[in-house]
């Protein structure tokens, strides 16, 4: 059985587009067997990846032009559609909570639909996801308990949990977001790389 972890972090736009590559990439490899890691990307580039905020500070304007028709290109790719940052009522945003109930949905089997969700609400139609009440909208549409949602983001033991992950995938040598591991010790970092995971899937 081979086995993919999925760190991530839906503040992250890239993290988006490698999520909805999975599940395409998953749909051909059913027999993958597939973790989902909720973390905190903040928390990294806080303790050990403090370059993201300065480029953020001094982005470099080509760069920056062509970002947004790198993100386009790769949203047609995947087919879905995706915000620029730019465009957004705020960014980043601060996904605490969301990533906590990623975790609370997990134990639900709902992740999926749950950071799917998510991705969309703040991606595609720009709300802003650190509001109660579009975590709201969130729970009510993938069919959540309300009050333990939000029970559970408050709860020292999920707080501990998105923690430990985020602490877990640098230990790990992560060092944002989406990394993903396959067969616990190969690492990639990137929604572009699925197309080099799958063609180690395809040689085993």
């Amino acid at each position: 059985m081979q086995t993919l972890e999925f760190f991530f972090d839906c503040s992250s736009p890239w993290t988006y587009l490698g999520f909805e590559s999975l599940q395409q990439l998953h749909a051909r490899h059913p027999k993958l067997e597939v973790s989902y890691r909720p973390i905190l990307v903040g928390g990294i580039f806080n303790t050990i990846n403090p370059s993201v905020y300065a480029s953020r500070q001094n982005p470099v304007k080509p760069k920056l032009r062509y970002q947004k028709k790198d993100l386009q290109d790769w949203a047609e790719y995947v087919g879905i559609t995706v915000k620029h940052m730019s465009e957004l009522p705020v960014f980043p945003v601060n996904s605490v909570k969301a990533m906590r109930g990623a975790i609370y949905a997990d134990e639900q089997g709902k992740l999926v639909p749950y950071a799917r969700r998510v991705f969309e609400i703040y991606w595609s139609e720009g709300k802003d996801i650190s509001q109660d009440d579009v975590l709201k909208e969130v729970v009510s549409e993938v069919n959540l308990d309300m009050t333990e949602y939000f029970e559970k983001i408050k709860d020292q033991k999920y707080k501990d949990a998105l923690k430990d992950n985020t602490e877990e995938v640098m230990a790990r040598g992560g060092y944002g977001t989406p990394t993903i591991f396959l067969n616990k010790t190969d690492m990639f970092f990137g929604n572009d790389r699925f197309p080099l995971i799958e063609a180690k899937l395809n040689k085993a």
